[in-house]
């Protein structure tokens, strides 16, 4: 069996709405992204905490919807425009999704990744190089970081070179918690994980779990409660430069005397914008650079 896929680009207003009416026209199911992605227009869909985007679009939004293979994408299509207003004959694009092995194709794309000089992120179905190492057993999830990533993978060599054993920890922007787990197994006396998303809270604990680590997960909004005042010996946040350059203070005041920080998330073109954003409150220097993306670093005097 095959399924088709629909490919509409539509402004943000229209992106939700949209893509309900998709779901009521009879999509098995859809999905939003930036049609701007991979270029410089793309948009991160973050924010201070408390402050976060109410919904899931870009100012350029793809709508993408599944549908079976013989349903009339045409009239599927009309429906929904025409439901929440749009432009009759609006354009869309069609691909074919064809039946596969999704199980099997998603495990051959994932091997383990070797980082830094003694660290492995094996996926479930493999077995570890090097079991001596830091092996960390993570699957590819929903929730952001497997260490594949440049971003992901600075911030490990980070830690790894300046290992907080018996410090304390504050990952925020935490997703799959692949940072927080590195720091646990280094040693830590306390770590602290933070995301937006209770979804990526989820795969946090589930893989903190999986791999013996004492870790505590919050959304912001529990997180700011219970942790008022507290300041960390280690503060990493790997996110995107135009929601660290919002963060500033907040991050800043999370770092307790002699403490240090560690960004990423941030492209080698934008490390000045960043660097000076936190100017007034800690120096920031580039720590390395992979791929065009680099990791910022600085401390807090005694």
């Amino acid at each position: 069996m095959s399924w088709t896929e629909i490919v509409i680009e539509v402004p943000r207003q229209h992106a939700e709405p949209l893509s309900d009416a998709l779901m009521d026209a009879g999509a098995l199911s859809v999905s939003v992204e930036d049609a701007d992605e991979g270029t410089e227009a793309e948009q991160p869909l973050f924010g201070e905490p408390g402050m976060e985007p109410a919904e899931a679009a870009w100012e350029r939004s793809r709508v993408i919807a599944l549908i079976n293979a013989d349903a009339a994408h045409a009239e599927l299509v009309a429906a929904a425009t025409a439901a929440v207003g749009m432009p009759a004959g609006t354009p869309y694009s069609v691909r074919t999704v064809e039946e596969q092995d999704w199980v099997r194709l998603t495990q051959s794309q994932f091997d383990p990744i070797h980082i830094g000089k003694n660290i492995w992120v094996v996926p479930s179905w493999h077995q570890a190089p090097d079991p001596e190492a830091l092996v960390l057993e993570l699957d590819p999830g929903l929730a952001f970081g497997t260490g594949s990533h440049p971003t992901t993978r600075l911030c490990m060599e980070w830690l790894e070179q300046n290992p907080p054993t018996g410090k304390t920890v504050l990952d925020y922007g935490c997703g799959s918690g692949i940072l927080a787990l590195v720091a646990s197994k280094l040693g830590a006396a306390e770590v602290i994980g933070v995301d937006i998303d209770p979804q990526a809270i989820e795969s946090a604990r589930f893989n903190a779990q999986r791999n013996a680590c004492d870790i505590t997960w919050y959304v912001p909004e529990e997180f700011a409660p219970v942790a008022a005042g507290r300041q960390f010996d280690t503060v990493v946040a790997n996110i995107l430069a135009s929601p660290l350059k919002l963060m500033a203070p907040m991050l800043c005041g999370r770092i307790g005397p002699g403490g240090s920080l560690v960004l990423s998330g941030v492209l080698a073109r934008q490390a000045q914008e960043v660097i000076a954003a936190y100017a007034p409150y800690l120096a920031l220097a580039v720590w390395a650079e992979h791929d065009g993306w680099v990791a910022l670093a600085g401390s807090r005097g005694p």
